[in-house]
């Protein structure tokens, strides 16, 4: 695809970037109105149905335990369990007796509670029922065919859905609370109280008549529901979003769109209320906002096209003057003139390729004296080579004179030196493997062993895998010497044990002693740049060639002493010459 601004005059690029640029502003500008303000809307709507369904929360819950609480007593009354055990010695007239005390008594809930519709008992060999009355006494058997007869086998009560019921004044909507009644493990019957549906619906509408609500019972099904509510698939795919608290979802309903879903459950109670509103009419004031925004901003955007090709047309002469100056310029030729007169960025823009034609002039100028100076550089580089054969040279004389006079411990020590020496400086190499590692930092260990005797006990761990790959050099002298300085100083003694293993992609490194560990809080010392130089070296050497990602970590151990951790990459080759660090390549 080919670049427009490479192929079309700068004016018209400049008026059409403009046009877009301003369009673009304006529809994020409407879009962020439109969505910032939903998000407003809808947080003042969902706190103010908040409170209400809090407030409908109470005043119903209050109303169903009202109903529980009646029925746990009214099945623990001795009148009752007396009538359905049938204790009366067969006499039939004691019988009689008990059915009309526990009718009455029944009788008296349903007229001082306007909230019960009626009541059925559920017994064996039932008296024949009044069939004017609210108190319906059932044969158990019967129990069987209701809605409810199968949660009952596990609960010892149970609110029943919605339901109609037959009455003598007719057929009427009610939702039931139906409790076992138990006598010495024995289940005696069902006591059910039908509560009137519409009372509680009106109860559930409140002061918003449009309202669409449900109220939904301990295991989050609908028990009571007013106004448009989720059908059961759909509810049963949004009630897994819920949690046992308040909230708000925004959810979607395949037939209607996105709704704002606000629920409320109060503490101690097992009843939520759910209220539901259509997305649109929550989001309605702010698309008008929108809208309106829409149309002043088109208005705008006419104006400043106009100011756009105007302004574009300034910025073409400066800059055509610009590219013909470059297009003619030579070092030895002759230079066009350009406008001094400018004292904004064209003005800079000219300033900046006269300093730069001046700059390239004296570039030219300097290339004689900077290759003079690589040669020097050269020289003074293959003079620095002779310095460690030098150093070679010195400490095998020493060893030498050390086994003349008898010296043998003296000279064990210059010969280990030696062979640090060597590894150390490894022909200029920065990655060697970690077999050498570990012999450099065992020639150092075994120097101190000879200064320390058997105070100094170490033990390194590394299989012949790991041992084959690669790691910098001269990561593990400085921990180990810090141990030996002044993790041992007091003691003059002490155990170090080192070891290496692959971690997934990465080379972990345990350096452990059991000094006398880290002074002062080990996570302030992370993030101090003082400290030991070895181990600021070993930081940033690490840092340098792999990033931040890797590193090494000081910290105490819980049974004395001190523990450092080194990650490194896992190398199974030497690197070359530049170490990726990044998106960058360091030298």
């Amino acid at each position: 695809m080919i670049n427009p601004f490479k192929r079309y005059r700068i004016d018209y690029l400049f008026f059409g970037s403009f046009a877009a640029l301003i369009v673009i502003i304006l529809g994020c500008t409407i879009w962020t109105t439109y969505v910032l303000s939903s998000k407003e809307m809808a947080k003042a709507t969902s706190a103010n149905q908040q409170k209400l369904l809090d407030q409908l929360n109470g005043e119903i819950s209050s109303s169903l335990a009202t109903l529980e609480q009646i029925s746990l007593s009214t099945s623990r009354d001795n009148t009752l369990v007396d009538f359905l055990r049938g204790d009366v010695s067969g006499d039939t007239f004691a019988r009689l007796q008990k059915y009309k005390e526990v009718q009455q008594s029944l009788a008296n809930l349903t007229y001082s509670i306007p909230l019960i519709q009626g009541i059925d008992l559920y017994m064996e060999n039932p008296f024949r029922s009044e069939s004017n009355s609210y108190i319906q006494f059932r044969d158990l058997e019967g129990a069987a065919s209701q809605s409810w007869h199968e949660a009952m086998r596990q609960n010892d009560f149970f609110w029943a859905g919605k339901q109609t019921i037959q009455t003598f004044q007719g057929r009427a909507e009610v939702i039931s609370f139906v409790r076992t009644i138990v006598y010495n493990d024995r289940r005696l019957g069902y006591l059910v109280l039908h509560a009137k549906a519409k009372t509680l619906e009106e109860m559930l509408l409140g002061s918003s008549p449009d309202g669409n609500r449900m109220m939904l019972d301990a295991s989050e099904q609908p028990l009571i529901a007013i106004g448009k509510v989720p059908d059961e698939p759909t509810w049963s795919s949004w009630k897994s979003r819920l949690n046992d608290s308040s909230g708000l979802l925004r959810l979607h309903w395949d037939r209607e769109g996105e709704m704002l879903v606000v629920y409320s459950k109060l503490r101690q109670s097992n009843w939520m209320m759910v209220e539901i509103t259509p997305w649109s009419s929550v989001t309605e004031g702010s698309l008008r906002l929108a809208q309106t925004i829409g149309l002043i901003g088109a208005g705008a955007i006419l104006l400043a096209l106009l100011l756009a090709l105007s302004l574009s047309r300034q910025f073409v002469w400066p800059i055509s003057k610009l590219v013909s100056a470059m297009n003619r310029y030579t070092v030895t030729g002759k230079k066009e003139e350009l406008p001094e007169d400018y004292r904004n960025e064209f003005g800079y823009l000219f300033s900046g390729y006269r300093k730069q034609t001046e700059r390239i002039e004296e570039l030219y100028e300097s290339l004689e004296i900077r290759h003079e100076q690589l040669r020097k550089a050269e020289i003074e580089s293959l003079q620095a080579n002779i310095n460690p054969h030098f150093l070679y040279n010195t400490l095998d004389q020493l060893n030498w004179m050390a086994i003349e006079s008898g010296q043998a411990e003296m000279s064990r020590i210059l010969e280990l030196m030696g062979r640090m020496f060597r590894i150390g400086l490894s022909n200029g190499e920065s990655f060697i493997t970690v077999a050498d590692e570990l012999e450099h930092i065992g020639y150092y260990l075994e120097i101190q062993r000879l200064r320390l005797g058997e105070g100094l006990s170490y033990r390194i761990e590394a299989d012949e895998g790991t041992r084959k790959l690669y790691m910098p050099k001269m990561v593990l002298q400085p921990f180990v010497e810090n141990a030996v300085v002044h993790g041992f100083h007091a003691s003059g003694e002490g155990t170090i044990g080192i070891r290496i293993r692959p971690s997934g992609e990465r080379l972990r490194i345990e350096i452990e002693d059991n000094g006398i560990g880290l002074r002062g809080d080990p996570d302030a010392l992370k993030k101090r740049k003082t400290g030991g130089y070895g181990v600021r070296n070993v930081r940033e050497r690490i840092r340098t060639h792999f990033g931040d990602s890797y590193g090494a970590e000081l910290s105490n151990r819980p049974e004395g002493g001190t523990k450092a951790v080194v990650e490194l990459p896992l190398l199974r080759e030497r690197p070359g010459p530049a170490v990726r660090k990044q998106d960058r390549i360091i030298l």
